[in-house]
């Protein structure tokens, strides 16, 4: 894996590139709700306090609530910038992500792409939590927001799709009897497919079937999930990794254009999804964690 430019230069590089690019959204309102859901239950108490504190009065402490912000300000004027923020894409056909090769946006302006702003907004939330002077007045309500959706998109497969198709964009498929995309098939209908057929339209007994899925089938797997290598606070290119190889092996798989996905494919993917969602949740906990440790009086203070 190839080695991660600064924090220093990812910050300098963000702030001069504010280039409008084309909008692609992550997970669905759902998906997002449901990964910030996850996390909350894992924050420490230190860690729910600062982002408590940091919420906008309009969430009523409730993380969750404000989990689509970025999707939903990247339709203003003000936010286009961020456009390319969402997502990485790599060469066609290539089922492994590198860093220096696929984080730039359309423009090869680098470090603009998902990986890329979970490494800035959580080195802004660390630097200012650390208390560390800067020249940059950081929003760090923004970069919660910003930060917490894209650990959310990172886990979604198709934001870590194929540059030649813009992540499934491209690709126009039938779900059963609705036309979409491919992108939005993981986007927003496997989850909405699962809600009507498993969970009664209720998305938060699908957030509790998740939660038991992860005390229980994967509970020895969440130590594995929050490790990151060289205590990185955060270790997005690894994440982004697993999504490409997903990808390859159940998203692009036999969803070729035209062709027609039913229950065969919905009842294979659904796992994937609903393990991605999971690992989301487990993983932003753990970067709030080591962002917001002892962090009390530091943010009370600011």
């Amino acid at each position: 894996m190839h080695m991660i430019m600064g924090y220093e230069r990812v910050r300098v590089l963000f702030l001069l590139f504010l280039i409008p690019l084309p909008t692609v959204l992550g997970w669905g309102k759902e998906g997002h709700y449901a990964t910030c859901k996850i996390a909350q239950e894992y924050l420490s108490e230190d860690a729910l306090f600062a982002v408590k504190q940091l919420l906008p009065d309009s969430a009523q402490g409730d993380l969750a609530a404000v989990c689509s912000w970025a999707d939903e300000v990247g339709h203003t004027h003000r936010y286009h910038w961020s456009s390319a923020l969402h997502y990485v894409d790599t060469p066609d056909f290539k089922c492994n992500y590198e860093y220096c090769r696929d984080c730039h946006d359309s423009y090869r302006h680098e470090h603009r792409c998902v990986s890329g702003a979970i490494y800035n907004y959580t080195m802004q939330l660390k630097s200012a939590d650390a208390g560390i002077s800067s020249e940059f007045n950081y929003n760090l309500t923004e970069a919660l927001m910003f930060l917490s959706h894209f650990v959310g998109d990172i886990h979604q497969p198709l934001h870590v799709g194929f540059t030649g198709d813009l992540g499934g964009n491209t690709i126009t498929v039938h779900w059963y009897r609705r036309k979409a995309n491919l992108h939005y098939v993981w986007d927003d209908l496997i989850i909405q497919s699962a809600l009507k057929t498993f969970y009664d339209s209720d998305l938060s007994i699908m957030i509790q079937a998740i939660q038991r899925n992860i005390t229980d089938n994967w509970l020895n797997d969440v130590s594995t999930w929050e490790h990151c290598a060289h205590n990185y606070t955060a270790c997005p290119n690894r994440y982004a990794s697993e999504s490409i190889s997903l990808a390859c092996k159940f998203a692009y798989r036999n969803a070729t254009p035209g062709s027609t996905l039913k229950d065969e494919y919905f009842l294979s993917r659904l796992p994937v999804v609903e393990k991605r969602l999971a690992q989301g949740g487990v993983r932003l906990a753990a970067i709030l964690n080591r962002i917001f440790t002892s962090s009390k009086t530091r943010i009370a203070q600011a």
